[in-house]
């Protein structure tokens, strides 16, 4: 955006320039005016077959590397990082999985084991390619070569139909303590465990989730992908056989302190404050609280306050949105009802609406053929 943004100030700065001076160009070296024409067409041209040189270069380099990964209710995408088929793809598209279909760059359909999962609800997963060798392999990227401004690619499987598709944009912005890189590179539903490259087709982020703001829908140029400082230790934990072998608890993107349990008819009062996560979407704060959910269940969810404006997240044993509400239980008061679509472990956000509000907060919840106290 800041080359297409410097492009047309240039461009502007030199249409000025030859409106001053117009008579004497064409009075004295109309020729010149003419080349002068011909050449800035040519650098031009230039400029854009070599970008077209790196987009080539890069998808030549690490496309056949990345897998598509179908699970039993869904796919993702992943990224070879051994000869021998270790998988790197996030938490929440392989959780509640124990095996899986890989399938290749060249549609090579191959099984594997779900191998382990990233601590404290960090959205990464490991799966291991039965009885293979000499795979293709994704370069991991120092992780201090990353910087605002720079290319980033993506390739992954959108929507579980389009495997191997390559998009192109720039990091937009990096958040190191939470450790995301936030890019207007197109991600969609079905990116997610794909990687992000830089111009050398070095991995230097896992793509995991994008932006939409509530009640709108779609890519709208704001993703995040898991920074690659947070990848290596979790593979160094992989292969040393220290990661956990399941998924700890529902995934949230870099990952945070461990949520605590909702038991139904237990209220508790939380604070939401600069000890809380924060939502990398908004930069809202939430706590993040779990329990265990049968699918068909139905269940009600309250947070009330006085001092914030509440709002609650419902996330699935897969991490996908199963419901949200802000003001449904009246003035600035949240309340969610809904019936749970599978068995597992369910996490809940205590959110609030704004970026930035701090305040205490009452959080209660009640299954079927219970009542929430009042």
């Amino acid at each position: 955006m800041n080359t297409y943004l410097f492009r047309l100030a240039t461009s502007g700065l030199t249409a000025i320039g030859l409106a001053l001076g117009i008579n004497g160009l064409n009075a004295f070296a109309p020729v010149d005016l003419l080349n002068l024409a011909a050449s800035s067409s040519s650098s031009q041209a230039q400029a854009q077959d070599l970008e077209e040189d790196v987009n080539v270069r890069v998808y030549r380099t690490a496309s056949p590397a990345v897998v598509s990964i179908e699970t039993s209710d869904g796919s993702g995408s992943g990224s070879i990082i051994s000869p021998d088929g270790l998988v790197l793809t996030n938490a929440h598209v392989v959780s509640g999985e124990q095996t899986v279909e890989v399938i290749l760059s060249d549609g090579t359909k191959l099984q594997a084991d779900v191998i382990a999962f990233g601590e404290a609800g960090l959205d990464l997963a490991a799966v291991q390619i039965r009885n293979q060798r000499n795979l293709p392999t994704v370069q991991i990227a120092n992780p201090e070569s990353i910087a605002v401004g720079q290319r980033a690619f993506a390739i992954g499987n959108p929507f579980g139909q389009f495997q191997g598709t390559f998009t192109t944009g720039i990091v937009s912005r990096i958040d190191s303590n939470r450790g995301l890189i936030q890019t207007d590179t197109a991600i969609n539903p079905g990116n997610s465990g794909g990687p992000l490259l830089n111009s050398r087709g070095e991995m230097i982020g896992v793509n995991s989730a994008i932006f939409s703001p509530r009640g709108a829908s779609g890519n709208i140029g704001i993703g995040f992908a898991i920074m690659i400082d947070r990848v290596e230790p979790f593979l160094a934990a992989v292969q040393d056989g220290t990661a956990p072998r399941t998924a700890q608890q529902s995934p949230l993107l870099g990952g945070g302190t461990q949520a605590q349990r909702l038991v139904p008819n237990s209220p508790i009062q939380g604070i939401l404050g600069t000890e809380s996560g924060v939502l990398p979407s908004d930069n809202s704060y939430f706590d993040a609280y779990t329990f265990e959910g049968k699918a068909g269940q139905q269940i009600v969810i309250e947070m009330t306050s006085n001092e914030i404006d509440a709002y609650l997240i419902l996330l699935s044993p897969d991490g996908q949105d199963v419901a949200q509400d802000d003001d449904g239980g009246g003035g600035s008061n949240a309340r969610l009802t809904t019936s749970l679509p599978a068995d597992g472990t369910y996490t809940v956000l205590a959110n609030s609406y704004q970026a930035g509000e701090t305040g205490r907060y009452n959080l209660r919840l009640a299954t079927q053929g219970s009542r929430l106290n009042r």
